[in-house]
């Protein structure tokens, strides 16, 4: 995907990106016609060691952690415990939680980080919350669709039972946009105020055999 000042829907229709090489881009999510933000930028040379170290050495890596916005160093550090060596990591993630914070005025989020050998959602779908931070520091990443290109009708049980290709979901001639490793993204849920019925369509992509991601997400915590 070709990096844009802001890329903008004529028709005002969701699912639309904001992208940018910075992530002054996440501020876009708040406008009605983004449904995704998509931060692009390059991992350094000693965070994709390190990635590729920590998925080597823990191929069951799966991280689940409550993280302070008064305390965000110390929680990652506590989760992460078993990294000792992953400082590029640790400084990644602490720079992003913040960022989440900050943007949100969160006073909590929800940190996962897990190695994946398998699509965790193959299926497209949409999120039941206000809005998920998402990045893969390795491997294939998310996939997502266009408002324009898809029947919201064939999601879930409206797909009686045919894949998301043979549905009628995807419109023909749609392409799956797919985000890349080191690509931070906005995705907002079916809870944004005003967004009901319209959250972003997204899917886990399939993982190559010997493939494994490692994927980040963050989350609201009331």
């Amino acid at each position: 995907m070709t990096a844009h000042a802001f890329e903008h829907n004529p028709d005002n229709l969701p699912t639309e990106a904001a992208i940018a090489l910075s992530p002054v881009v996440f501020s876009q999510i708040y406008k009605p016609e983004h449904n995704i933000a998509i931060w692009q930028r390059s991992l350094s040379q000693q965070l994709q060691t390190e990635v590729t170290e920590t998925v080597a050495a823990f191929a069951d890596l799966s991280i689940n952690a409550v993280i302070n916005q008064n305390a965000i160093v110390a929680d990652i550090d506590k989760a992460l415990e078993k990294l000792p060596q992953a400082e590029a990591l640790k400084a990644d993630l602490v720079q992003l939680v913040d960022m989440f914070c900050y943007l949100f005025e969160l006073n909590r989020v929800g940190l996962r980080l897990k190695v994946l050998e398998r699509a965790m959602c193959p299926r497209f779908h949409v999120d039941r919350v206000p809005c998920r931070l998402v990045s893969t520091y390795s491997g294939s990443g998310s996939e997502w669709l266009h408002n324009s290109g898809l029947d919201r009708s064939k999601l879930g049980a409206g797909n009686q039972g045919l894949s998301d290709q043979d549905s009628g979901l995807i419109a023909p001639h749609t392409k799956v946009q797919s985000l890349t490793v080191g690509d931070v993204a906005l995705l907002k849920g079916e809870t944004w105020q005003g967004n009901e019925g319209l959250g972003l369509v997204h899917r886990s992509p399939q993982v190559a055999t010997g493939e494994k991601r490692l994927l980040l997400t963050l989350d609201f915590i009331a």
